[in-house]
C-alpha cells in the first residue's frame, strides 16, 4: 500500500511541476504587434504604384512580418471607408518598431505621406 501513495504522490508532483512550467511559458510569451496603414485617399497614383514597387513581401518578411490584410476591396458599415488598407504582424512590437525604423521602410514611408493622405500605426495585440 505505501508503494502505491509514493507512486500518486510522485504523480501528483510531476503534474505540478509541469503545470507551473507551462505557465511560466506562456507568461514569458510576448504579445505580437500590429502595423495599421489605412490609405483614406490618392493624390498621386504615379507616387503610389512607387510605393507598391517597392513594398516586397521577401523584405517584409526578412525582417519579421507578413501581411494579415492588404486590399482595396473594403465594404463600409459606418462612415467613409479608406481606399487601401493594410495590417502587417509582428512577432514583437521590437520587431515592428526594427521593421519601421528601417531605412528601406523610411523610404516607402516618405512616399506614402508624398503620395496619398493616409495614417499608419502600431498596436500590441493579445498574448495566446
Amino acid at each position: 500500500m505505501r508503494t502505491c501513495h509514493v507512486v500518486a504522490l510522485s504523480m501528483l508532483a510531476g503534474i505540478v511541476l509541469g503545470a507551473v512550467a507551462i505557465q511560466g511559458l506562456h507568461a514569458q510569451t510576448k504579445p505580437p504587434a500590429y502595423v495599421v496603414i489605412a490609405i483614406r485617399n490618392v493624390t498621386d497614383p504615379d507616387g503610389l504604384k512607387a510605393v507598391m514597387e517597392k513594398t516586397a513581401p521577401g523584405a517584409l518578411a526578412a525582417a519579421g512580418g507578413r501581411y494579415v490584410i492588404r486590399t482595396s476591396d473594403i465594404t463600409s458599415l459606418n462612415g467613409t471607408p479608406p481606399k487601401r488598407f493594410v495590417v502587417i504582424a509582428f512577432d514583437s512590437v521590437e520587431k515592428a518598431q526594427a521593421w519601421h525604423d528601417s531605412a528601406t521602410q523610411k523610404e516607402i514611408d516618405a512616399l506614402r505621406v508624398k503620395s496619398t493622405d493616409s495614417l499608419s500605426f502600431m498596436v500590441e495585440g493579445m498574448a495566446n
